[in-house]
């Protein structure tokens, strides 16, 4: 939003949304889009294709009271929903899983439950303390993304979110004799900020002679097209299509002949147009403007994409539900009823048994909004966690160990994993050396200010970024 038209990105950008993005544009391109010339948003979910390298990922965070619903929010936001509007939703799950041809580089912001384990999770602890309860339990991290590992099992999987640097190593099982056995190369970074490890350069094979512009993924485009009619703007919540008697169809898989289609569509040219337009005002700082709420913009990158593929324009649905009645144009506070899902049975509360969104709620590096985490009252919560000292160490894919994919979980584990030689994957580390002066920071709750009624922004960590010695004063 604060883009000005006149510069391109020096480099190829690719990402996924996370937690704390400008949300009301990045859901202006639900089935991504480009946000800046040379950097290029891969929406709710998706996969595209450079020099060869098919590279997928799913923006958001797990919760697990919105992940049945349909994406249904759209700016001006309330308290609600300016928080469910980057939530996973099981659609794109689906989408996801429908997913056949190997994937190379997957994104998630939070991590895939259970990854810690196939890494030095000792060290994992020794630096991030408050960690400990949720990985003795095996509930830190999202089970969505865990089931998506479990599926797609990419070549390499890369997270963000709980600001430290860990590597694991993940040898999956194979369902049959005849099938290779397949391996994932995990890798989350720190925070971007100085003596901090956020940055890592990997060498990954590609085809030298493809060109350099990013293009469409062909199975990917199948599949939105297959699933298009389950597309839901509503809050209501509802489960994706199974094969357990109660739907006619539950395999929306891309068949060859639905992938040729969509090349011959395409005239066999993949390549994704660049056609990054403004949508807003370009923010000029000495004309500030205060209290503006954001609009709902229909995106014209979104509507040629839809157009061109036969897709639902998943903003175009809201904003024609809006005028309709049927969905409010100020979203009003849930009410406390149950929902009924789309069989007309009570809402079960997840899929999934517990709602940890990968986040600790006691993470002292987390930039965090009020209420956010565990959707705890923080007014009431004031934690002081371990003081957190880092060794000199610095995770990377060479400092992995292969561990069976139904390893039991234990808090002995967890607490006394030794220090076997850890197998080489033959990745170049970057090491940095940590500084030993960082103190932890207290959550602050609402009422030590004494404006616990007021709803605010906390940026803790805000000053550190034009602070001259950013690790002292975290």
């Amino acid at each position: 939003r604060y883009y000005s038209g006149e510069k391109k990105a020096p480099v190829l950008t690719v990402f996924i949304g996370g937690n704390h993005e400008a949300s009301n544009h990045l859901q202006e391109l639900p089935y991504g889009g480009w946000v800046a010339p040379n950097i290029y948003y891969l929406g709710y979910a998706g996969v595209v294709r450079f020099r060869g390298v098919r590279i997928g990922g799913i923006s958001g965070i797990f919760k697990s009271h919105d992940y049945r619903k349909g994406h249904f929010e759209c700016p001006p936001y309330n308290q609600q929903t300016i928080r469910s509007a980057y939530h996973v939703r099981n659609i794109e799950v689906f989408k996801l899983k429908q997913l056949k041809r190997p994937i190379d580089i997957f994104m998630s912001h939070d991590w895939p439950r259970s990854i810690y384990h196939y890494g030095n999770k000792k060290q994992l602890l020794k630096m991030k303390s408050f960690f400990r309860q949720e990985v003795e339990s095996n509930t830190l991290g999202s089970p969505a993304a865990s089931e998506l590992l479990q599926h797609l099992k990419p070549t390499y999987w890369f997270s963000a979110h709980l600001h430290v640097k860990f590597a694991a190593f993940m040898q999956h099982q194979t369902n049959s004799k005849e099938e290779l056995p397949k391996a994932t190369k995990f890798l989350a970074l720190d925070k971007c900020l100085p003596h901090r490890d956020f940055l890592q350069i990997i060498d990954i094979e590609h085809d030298p002679s493809a060109g350099d512009s990013l293009e469409y993924d062909a199975e990917w485009i199948a599949v939105l097209k297959a699933t298009n009619s389950l597309v839901n703007v509503t809050q209501s919540s509802w489960n994706m299509p199974e094969k357990n008697g109660l739907h006619a169809k539950w395999d929306y898989s891309a068949t060859e002949e639905a992938i040729k289609e969509v090349l011959e569509e395409l005239n066999h040219n993949l390549k994704i147009p660049c056609n990054f337009t403004l949508t807003a005002a370009c923010y000029d700082p000495s004309k500030p403007q205060k209290h503006v709420e954001p609009v709902h913009t229909i995106n014209p990158q979104t509507t040629e994409f839809c157009a061109q593929f036969g897709l639902t324009d998943i903003n175009d649905r809201i904003q024609q539900a809006k005028e309709e009645g049927s969905v409010r144009g100020e979203y009003e506070e849930e009410e406390e009823e149950e929902e009924m899902d789309s069989t007309g049975s009570a809402e079960e509360p997840s899929e999934y048994n517990t709602d940890n969104s990968g986040l600790s709620s006691i993470n002292p590096d987390e930039i965090m909004l009020d209420e956010e985490g565990g959707d705890e009252d923080l007014s009431t919560c004031s934690v002081d966690p371990s003081p957190d000292h880092p060794p000199d160490f610095s995770a990377s894919f060479s400092d992995i160990r292969i561990m069976p994919d139904s390893m039991a979980v234990s808090s002995d584990d967890a607490m006394d994993s030794t220090n076997e030689e850890l197998e080489k994957s033959g990745v170049s580390k970057q090491v940095e050396e940590k500084s030993l002066n960082e103190r932890p920071l207290k959550r602050i709750g609402g009422n030590e200010n004494g404006n616990s009624g007021i709803k605010k922004i906390k940026r803790r960590n805000q000053a550190i970024y034009a602070a001259e010695d950013e690790d002292k004063t975290e």
